[in-house]
């Protein structure tokens, strides 16, 4: 759906993007996570074809943004951090004025405006102004106006800065449902957790370029985090032999124990789980819980890049 090719963008003596490659497959939810100033907007502002690039190239459904940006801009919808909404108009306003701006016919402005505020709930004030509502409620018509032409491709650039944790939630949830419903979305984030839950897959960038992408499985593995298990038995028993027959799997990379608790390093936690259950169940061991630590992508960034996600 999307390949950047060595997109590259300067500022006078500033190099904000640095040769950033990556692509996005249909139906998939892709997130640039990196801190304030890493790049992530000056790169979805070239996709959007709102900045030309100083080197390098993008296709979208095919169509390169530097060649034909009206046949891109035909296919995607655009969230920007900023809001791009008039205070004074109502919502339905709001959204028939970019319904114009977008060719949408009149008929359509009215359906596909009904449509995109019961997808992000905000039905019941669809003719209130936008200056009383929420900074939330803005969030959310921001991204229904991005959604009114139907893309089949949703750029959405720190869709949750600024606003409570419910209302983070709501939109949250609403970019699982459109993946769901079989868009692409490209969201950039600098919250690890965020990307962590929403993301297919994951594009690390710092400093403008692109550091490392992939599945978060895949990122944790170019780094060699690994999975720490920790089971606690039901009742002590004869723990010793069970240890040593752990301890010589060669998928267990470390184990140890202590009082009723074994803590185990391993690489793939759905791996070792059921090897781990098996030896305790051969020695009449009863395990009464299991806590899997796994890695994240707050720990990825920081073995990359050596400095927090958010400094």
């Amino acid at each position: 759906m999307l390949q950047a090719l060595a997109l590259h963008k300067k500022f006078g003596s500033l190099t904000a993007v640095d040769d950033v490659s990556f692509d996005i497959k249909p139906g998939e939810i892709f997130s640039l996570l990196g801190p304030n100033g890493a790049g992530k907007t000056t790169t979805i502002s070239m996709l959007s074809c709102l900045l030309a690039p100083s080197g390098g190239d993008a296709l979208i459904d095919g169509h390169s943004i530097t060649k034909r940006p009206q046949a891109v801009k035909q296919v995607i919808g655009y969230v920007p951090q900023e809001l791009a909404l008039y205070g004074t108009l109502s919502a339905v306003q709001n959204l028939t004025f970019w319904g114009s701006m977008y060719g949408l016919s009149r008929a359509e402005m009215k359906e596909r405006s009904t449509a995109v505020l019961a997808q992000v709930g905000l039905t019941d004030r669809a003719h209130d102004r936008v200056n009383t509502f929420s900074g939330g409620m803005k969030r959310r018509l921001n991204i229904a106006v991005g959604l009114l032409h139907r893309p089949r491709l949703v750029f959405m650039d720190e869709p949750t800065v600024g606003i409570d944790p419910q209302s983070r939630r709501n939109i949250l949830d609403m970019v699982l449902e459109l993946r769901d419903a079989g868009m692409t979305v490209l969201y950039t984030t600098h919250y690890m957790e965020e990307a962590q839950e929403l993301s297919d897959r994951v594009g690390i960038i710092d400093h403008g370029r692109m550091i490392a992408c992939g599945t978060q499985k895949e990122l944790t593995k170019l780094v060699g985090q690994q999975d720490i298990l920790r089971l606690h038995l039901a009742e002590l028993g004869e723990t010793a032999e069970w240890l040593t027959a752990v301890q010589s799997d060669p998928a267990i990379h470390q184990a140890t124990m202590q009082d009723d608790t074994m803590t185990v390093t391993v690489s793939d936690a759905a791996v070792a789980l059921p090897i781990l259950i098996t030896l305790a169940s051969q020695h009449d061991l009863r395990i009464r819980s299991i806590d899997i630590q796994e890695p994240n992508l707050e720990s990825v960034f920081l073995h990359l890049t050596g400095r927090a996600l958010r400094d």
